[in-house]
């Protein structure tokens, strides 16, 4: 890779990097994880780098790869183990308690989802992207972002129900 390839693909990635980094903690709901998802896509776009050239989207390209990347990984035996951590915090991190709450208990219900059914309700309601653009983002038809669409928003619901009822029991 040449120098000016080098400083493309580095302009490049700094404007993209907060837009990616946000995009694969919703799919992945763990900032940790979504750091390894960025980290490993910007790798394989470094090393395709050369041949994107005729790529007219390098975000979306990324997302796809990101979100190819984050389904082979929850394929893997190793991440179907259980998490252990050592230290238990006292309290929540400082700042806006009503905003964190609802930020996990979006994260908590979301997690319910396939990796494939979360890029897409992330890529059509949080980044409020039209179905055409979704499809060609993961490169599935239209009528696959309907149908996982229509039906991880009524698995969503259901949960959400269902944790509103337990809330008043």
């Amino acid at each position: 890779m040449g120098t000016n390839d080098r400083e493309d693909f580095a302009d490049w990635a700094t404007a993209e990097l907060p837009g990616l980094r946000r995009f694969a903690y919703a799919v992945s709901g763990d900032w940790h994880r979504a750091d390894d998802l960025v980290q490993g896509a910007l790798e394989r776009m470094y090393v395709a780098w050369p041949k994107l050239g005729g790529v007219a989207d390098l975000g979306a390209y990324a997302r796809t790869v990101l979100v190819r990347q984050a389904a082979t990984e929850t394929r893997r035996a190793w991440w179907r183990r259980e998490r252990v951590t050592d230290v238990v915090p006292d309290s929540a991190a400082p700042g806006d308690d009503a905003g964190v709450a609802e930020r996990l208990d979006l994260a908590r219900i979301l997690d319910g989802l396939s990796v494939k059914q979360r890029a897409i309700v992330v890529l059509r309601f949080v980044e409020d992207r039209p179905i055409r653009e979704v499809a060609e983002h993961l490169g599935v038809a239209e009528g696959t972002v309907k149908r996982q669409c229509h039906e991880a928003l009524a698995h969503l619901r259901r949960r959400w129900h269902a944790e509103l009822d337990l809330e008043e029991a």
